[in-house]
Formats: structure tokens, sequence, C-alpha cells
């Protein structure tokens, strides 16, 4: 058996690579490459499938946090919650504008613990980010619910959850603002670094792409000192062949996953599991073990290869570690970060490398 990757960006590509190639010479012989007609009708399309007023096309998905937050008035001696499992991206949209994380520990779907929420909020507490980790949407009731009762900001980060729906409402449209990753391994990914924010809010959106183009409403006015963070003709051209597709390609995905489920069979591994009510979209398929070194020695001798959703915690990193947090404040979180492993899962994956992938787990 080839190699089989964790993810393979390739058999994306070539699944629509006529149209791919067409909409990027369309777009190189426009010669409008920013702030065109791609980025207005990628922004118009995505807002549509989201279910959304506004879609504002940016650079990344650090930038969509880190100026979600900027817009919405929170900075120095401002507190933010947000779980402790998460990509440190999602922790960087908040300490970029100077405000402090406030971790709280995940549930069994990887996401928020609800249950855990209402006790860290104090005065200093301004909103709450949401992260819809892995692809599956987060228990989004209670979450509103707070926000409403403590009048805090809510701040979804969607980045690894593109169409996920919680009681049939799509990931995004809860809160304040929806912040979007469309990073090549995404299941809506572009071909270089790509993001969105979107929201119901007319006067946020409006902020958003001012402060996306330098701050500049009307070409060299600043009305205030903004960043550079523009989605480009290209990848919005691109992105747009792909969100067509998207429904399908989750799907695909989903049905990988459903094998996985029925045929992984070791009582040393830990299958996800999918919470009542909400959907999910499969950016990865994680399970855990407590032999984790060991399994991966054991898949890469295999020719099948693994990604740790995340070996180290936020918290624990040395980025933060001016936040003074020990090792044991979070113990799930940092449960999770030794036992988390994610297989291979990727559009275009064949049954004869699944199956291999599955025969080779259940032997372990």
């Amino acid at each position: 058996m080839e190699y089989i990757m964790p993810n393979r960006l390739d058999r994306g590509f070539y699944q629509f690579q006529k149209e791919f190639e067409e909409k990027a010479v369309e777009v190189l012989r426009s010669g409008w490459y920013i702030l065109g007609k791609e980025l207005s009708a990628f922004e118009s399309e995505f807002a549509e499938f989201t279910g959304a007023k506004h879609c504002v096309g940016l650079a990344n998905g650090l930038d969509a946090l880190w100026i979600a937050f900027r817009v919405l008035g929170i900075g120095s001696g401002d507190e933010v919650i947000v779980q402790g499992n998460t990509y440190i991206a999602s922790v960087m949209g908040i300490t970029i504008n100077g405000a402090t994380p406030v971790f709280v520990e995940p549930d069994e779907y990887f996401n928020i613990d609800t249950s855990k929420i209402e006790e860290k909020i104090n005065a200093k507490t301004k909103a709450i980010l949401v992260v819809h980790l892995y692809g599956q949407a987060s228990n989004m009731a209670p979450v509103v619910e707070l926000c409403k009762k403590y009048n805090l900001k809510l701040v979804e980060d969607c980045a690894q959850a593109h169409g996920a729906e919680f009681r049939g409402k799509q990931v995004g449209t809860f809160g304040d603002i929806g912040c979007f990753s469309f990073y090549p391994s995404k299941n809506l990914g572009a071909f270089g670094d790509a993001g969105a924010i979107i929201t119901n809010n007319d006067q946020i959106a409006e902020s958003i792409r001012v402060f996306r183009n330098y701050g500049s409403e009307k070409r060299y006015y600043n009305k205030v000192v903004g960043a550079n963070s523009r989605l480009d003709e290209i990848q919005a051209g691109l992105l747009r062949v792909r969100l067509k597709y998207l429904k399908d390609l989750s799907r695909e995905k989903e049905l990988l996953c459903k094998k996985y489920l029925a045929e992984i069979k070791n009582s040393k591994l830990l299958l996800p599991q999918i919470r009542d009510g909400a959907t999910h979209i499969w950016h990865q398929f994680v399970i855990r073990t407590n032999e984790r070194d060991t399994l991966i020695q054991y898949l890469n001798e295999k020719q099948i290869g693994t990604i740790i959703h995340y070996p180290i915690p936020p918290h624990l990193s040395e980025a933060y570690a001016y936040l003074g947090l020990k090792e044991g404040i979070l113990p799930i979180t940092e449960e999770y970060a030794k036992t988390v492993l994610s297989i291979p899962l990727y559009n275009g994956m064949t049954g004869e490398e699944q199956d291999y992938v599955i025969s080779c787990l259940n032997a372990f």
C-alpha cells in the first residue's frame, strides 16, 4: 500500500480541476485582483449559504478573529471566555487586542462545556468565544441564553465547521459575529490563506469592511487605523467554485466517517461522538487513545500518517506563559492533548485506502 497521508489536498483539486483552472485564468485576464466582482459574488453566495445577512472576506481566519473583537470594542482589561482545547489562533484573536482569555474545559464532544461557563463570568467578562472544533456544532442554546442574561457579545470560531448546524441553524449565525478560515485543508478550502466573517448586524459588517482596507471607506480617506486584510480575487473566485459543491463534499466526508464509526472496533480506541441536535461536517476524524505514541509509530510502519490536533493546549504554550497558568489547571483539556489523534480523512479517499486504515487500527 502506498503511503496514506493524513490529508490529500490534490485530490480535492482534481475533482474540479477544469473549473478551478478556468476560473483562475478568468480572474488573471480580468486585470482586477483586489476588492472586485469575484469577492463581492463570493460574499453574497457565502452569506446566502450560511443564512447570514452579511459576509466580509478577509485575508485569513486569524484576522477574522482579532478584527471581530477589535470592532466589538473588546480590549485591555476585558475578559473573554473560551474553551481550553482549541487551536491557539482562537486565543490569539482575544489577546492581540489586549484582552484576557478565561479558559473553560471541553465536553465529551471536544466543544466547550456549557455547564462550566457561568461560574467564570464576572464584571470583566465581555464576550464568549465558542469554537466548533473538528467540524461539530457546539451546544449553542445555553450559550445564547448566558449572553442575553449577562449582556455579553457572542463570537463563533467556525474555522473548522463550514455548514455545520445546531438545531437546524448554521454555526456563525447565533451571535454577533461568525469567523471563518478557508485555509486549504478546510472543507471549504482556498488555495492559500483566506478567511471571512459573517454577521446579521449592518454596522458591524460596515465597520469590518472599512477596517480590512486600511480603515478606509473611500480610497486615501482613512476613518480609523485599520488593517490590510482583504480576500483577493483569485481566492474568492476559487472559493466560489468549491462552494457550489460544498454540500456534496461534506456528504462524501460524512459517509467516510460513518464507515469509520461502524467498522473501527478496538477497545484501545475511543471514537468521536455526535451530540443530539448537532451536525458534524468532519473537518477531522479524531480518536483518543492512552497509547498514542505507540499507535503513531505502529501506523507509520504501516505507511499511514496521522496528525495530533493539538499536542500543547494554549494555556501551556510558551506564547501564553505570561498568564501564569500551570499544568493541572485544566485536566480534561490536558488529557485530550495527550490522547487525541486525527486519522486520514479527505475528499477523494478511496475505499481501498479507508479499508486498509480500518484494518490496521483494528489490528493494533
